[in-house]
């Protein structure tokens, strides 16, 4: 593997000034910059940047907590931030965090340690946590707003009346919803609100059963599902709060002898790629992720550059897409 002195051999220049190329410090000749770049080329050289960053204020790093990477969702969002990053010469330094709140914080303290340039929040609550104390810019997305970060969050409310507005326009009399866990306060609880108030509106029976966090984090559903199953026979519309839990339901749906859609209608939400792979294909609410990336990564990038971090909030659209299960 090259390291920075043969850079500076096959460049013909000193290693003190690669490395001040390397860090875009003072002023250097674009001849210099030319030969240490082919050089690079050549070598196949690339720069530490973790070791880079602790000669610099911040790193060209931005730091990525996710709670997972088996659930769709998750390395969707991720390859949308990181073409977002890559695009604006930016580099991800990623924390797979397994729900775990000793982790989230001790990756929180890592990204300050490696002197990130800003960090995106996809799992944990951190409400206990002063953001402010990290001295860059965080963005959450589908996190509670935080004190100190910018909160990317799709319309959950409306995406919830959406479900039961489709279901309730297909026939349905006996509305069931599959949400999140409820021990914490999650933006992804307005999907509950809004299904609960369309089905009052329209004076239509709904019921919710909640998983729990342990069954988000080993994205099993099954003992759910078989119980809302179980206890609710006449149940003909199902809105699921993911798209792994409506394909749990239709794989039980089909154990127990039941149509999807001729007797049972469901529905998903995220519109990942697992919802047009599975049969009966996956009617969804899609949540835009890649929109939600390039607005979470465009405003890390005006904070860095503003130098001002004020909490605030971006909302975006969800919409539906009708599949062969309902």
């Amino acid at each position: 593997m090259a390291t920075i002195k043969d850079v500076a051999a096959e460049a013909g220049l000193s290693v003190g000034t690669v490395s001040r190329i390397l860090n875009n410090r003072g002023y250097i000749s674009p001849k210099a910059r030319e030969k240490v770049e082919s050089a690079m080329r050549k070598l196949k050289y690339q720069p530490n940047e973790i070791a880079r960053s602790l000669s610099q204020s911040n790193s060209s790093m931005v730091g990525i907590i996710i709670p997972m990477l088996f659930n769709p969702y998750f390395p969707t969002l991720l390859k949308y931030l990181e073409d977002e990053l890559e695009a604006r010469g930016m580099q991800p330094l990623l924390f797979v965090s397994d729900g775990d709140e000793e982790k989230e914080i001790r990756f929180l303290d890592k990204c300050k340690k490696n002197r990130v340039s800003g960090i995106i929040l996809c799992s944990g609550n951190f409400k206990a946590v002063r953001l402010v104390d990290y001295s860059v810019p965080v963005v959450s997305i589908e996190r509670m707003g935080l004190d100190g970060a910018i909160s990317v969050v799709c319309d959950n409310y409306n995406g919830g009346k959406l479900a039961a507005g489709h279901l309730i326009e297909k026939g349905c009399k006996h509305l069931v919803m599959i949400a999140g866990d409820q021990d914490e306060a999650m933006p992804a609880d307005g999907r509950v609100s809004g299904f609960e108030e369309k089905a009052r509106e329209n004076r239509i029976e709904a019921k919710v059963y909640h998983a729990t966090k342990e069954m988000f984090h080993l994205q099993d559903y099954h003992t759910l599902v078989e119980n809302v199953f179980d206890g609710n026979s006449s149940m003909d519309g199902l809105f699921c709060s993911s798209d792994v839990i409506a394909a749990t339901a239709i794989q039980i749906a089909s154990k127990h002898g039941i149509r999807v859609p001729e007797d049972l209608k469901v529905i998903g939400f995220d519109d990942t790629w697992y919802s047009a792979s599975i049969t009966p294909t996956l009617t969804t609410i899609r949540q835009p992720v890649k929109e939600m990336a390039m607005i979470a990564i465009s405003s890390l990038e005006a904070a860095m550059k503003a130098g001002t971090f004020p909490s605030s909030t971006i909302k975006l659209d969800v919409s539906l897409v009708v599949r062969e299960s309902t």
